[in-house]
């Protein structure tokens, strides 16, 4: 059986001290830069891996954080595990992906995993009906949190996301503009901080411009581009039907204007669309998506930093970080073309 290759083996090769080729392979900076690449080739040349797990056990920390959200698939979490994956790559920290598809149990399975296998932190969007105790057991046993896009009420852990009541009201104040007053709000659910705040600040921009909201005019349920386009026929079937649809994100919005064009209507002149996250598909939609920048690469970097900070035992202040959004208008929204 081969020797094991020892971090004094390397030390020895290169005349250095075992501490140095240490950091050096964790990428210290108290380590030279042209020094850390000589002693991580020369590691690769002879063949050692370096132990994370004999390292954690030196240091009290695994490396890894794990991430959990709805759905990668969604390019609204890509967007900010993109930028997850950048923050975490400067402390070379390792992250585990999961998808809950907001089913709590296949969530918290995953973070028992964490807890298993030592894990130094997690960051998450919650699953529908994550109650605060979940939160509270995971810092009990000693697994910072950092929540991302939505929150949960009772949990003291810091939480990042966009400001989703003063966005959708930028964007239902921008069809009230163009001369709109009969307005839906299409996708969301009560269920989630999200859906709640995203549905407040529609009907806090119709109030303040004096219109009554009819309750036929919320299409709850869609969150995905399929979704948005089988709401379409129920959109279009609206007594006395809207010319206009503020829907809860981008998604939602391009499926219903392929459901409208479906129908033999034409998106962003007969009825105006608009959307919320400003993905990169918005700007190239057919019409180009009038939609909300909801800051997600910046949730994911201060997410990520904000863990980090932890891990370095800095203390967080505010409990909420929000991102202020900015609506982006493009070619799906215009003024109200009534029927004859």
């Amino acid at each position: 059986m081969p020797q094991k290759i020892k971090l004094s083996t390397i030390a020895d090769s290169l005349g250095v001290s075992t501490a140095t080729v240490s950091l050096a392979l964790r990428d210290s900076p108290l380590v030279a830069g042209t020094t850390r690449e000589r002693i991580k080739e020369h590691a690769r040349a002879i063949g050692y891996i370096y132990n994370r797990r004999a390292a954690s056990l030196r240091t009290s920390r695994s490396g890894i954080v794990g991430v959990v959200v709805h759905d990668i698939m969604n390019p609204f979490f890509a967007e900010i595990l993109r930028s997850i994956e950048t923050e975490l790559d400067r402390s070379r920290q390792t992250f585990i992906l999961s998808n809950h598809y907001d089913q709590l149990e296949k969530q918290r399975t995953f973070l028992d995993t964490l807890l298993q296998l030592g894990a130094d932190g997690v960051i998450m969007s919650p699953a529908i009906g994550t109650p605060a105790a979940d939160i509270e057991m995971l810092e009990g046993n000693g697994l910072p949190a950092v929540l991302i896009a939505r929150e949960v009420v009772g949990a003291e852990v810091p939480v990042f996301r966009g400001d989703d009541a003063f966005g959708i009201g930028l964007a239902t104040d921008h069809l009230i503009a163009l001369g709109h007053r009969r307005i839906a709000m299409v996708g969301g659910t009560d269920q989630t901080s999200t859906g709640r705040d995203r549905y407040r600040g529609y009907v806090a921009a119709m109030e303040k411009a004096r219109i009554v909201v009819d309750p036929n005019w919320r299409v709850a349920g869609p969150r995905t581009k399929q979704g948005g386009f089988e709401a379409a026929p129920r959109f279009l079937a609206i007594a006395d039907r809207p010319t206009a649809a503020v829907c809860w994100n981008d998604l939602v919005a391009i499926g219903l204007m392929n459901g409208i064009a479906r129908a033999g209507l034409t998106p962003g002149v007969e009825i105006s669309v608009t959307g919320y996250d400003d993905l990169e598909e918005a700007a190239i939609a057919t019409p180009a998506l009038t939609s909300v920048w909801n800051g997600q690469r910046e949730v994911g970097r201060r997410a990520a930093r904000a863990l980090l900070d932890r891990l370095n035992g800095v203390a967080f202040h505010a409990p909420q970080d929000l991102i202020t959004p900015e609506l982006h208008v493009r070619q799906s929204t215009g003024n109200p073309l009534e029927r004859g």
